[in-house]
């Protein structure tokens, strides 16, 4: 079995739960590689609605998508995550992906927040369909994160069982606070 990064580990998930005319949602765009693998699988008949706050991260997506993409059913957005709920209606988006941290590359100030993210996650479970996935990838260490990491674990262990899956996996071996997987599925 070949080593496994997180990102290449939950694409394998939007893999199987994204079909052609979905819609769905890269909630922090960054450098554009899920907003390019949801456009590639939702296909021309799908749509991705991408946002970051940060016009860098547009710039570098815009440039991935029309260099990559065969498909233009994707709309960037200069946006919080907190503000989902303006783009979408509910119960209608298919899986929804979420890095927590900072853009690659860039202004390690520049990372998402406890209380926007949180936000972002409640719209989140509004807009996902029946049988809906979210993908969260949480990065803390070094200068940032441990705050909204423990944030958002505590609110997943809060969500009604009833209604949502949560499954929390995590880099067991790995030093240096490996990013934690986590896939929530709704019932």
């Amino acid at each position: 079995m070949k080593n496994i990064q997180i990102t290449q580990w939950l694409t394998e998930f939007m893999k199987q739960q994204v079909r052609p005319g979905d819609l769905c949602i890269d909630a922090t765009m960054g450098n554009g590689n899920d907003t390019l693998t949801l456009s590639s699988l939702c296909m021309e008949t799908g749509q991705v609605l991408a946002f970051d706050i940060q016009e860098q991260a547009l710039s570098r997506t815009r440039q991935l998508l029309e260099e990559k993409s065969p498909f233009r059913n994707y709309r960037l957005i200069l946006d919080s995550h907190e503000h989902l709920e303006l783009y979408a209606q509910p119960e209608t988006v298919s899986c929804i992906v979420f890095n927590f941290g900072y853009l690659p590359g860039s202004d390690h100030r520049l990372s998402t927040q406890t209380e926007s993210s949180l936000t972002a996650l409640g719209a989140a479970l509004r807009l996902l369909k029946r049988e809906g996935l979210l993908c969260l990838c949480l990065y803390s260490g070094k200068d940032t994160g441990f705050e909204e990491r423990e944030a958002i674990l505590r609110w997943l262990k809060g969500l009604d069982p009833r209604q949502y899956l949560v499954i929390c996996c995590e880099y067991y071996n790995r030093a240096n606070h490996p990013p934690l997987p986590v896939l929530v599925i709704k019932l």
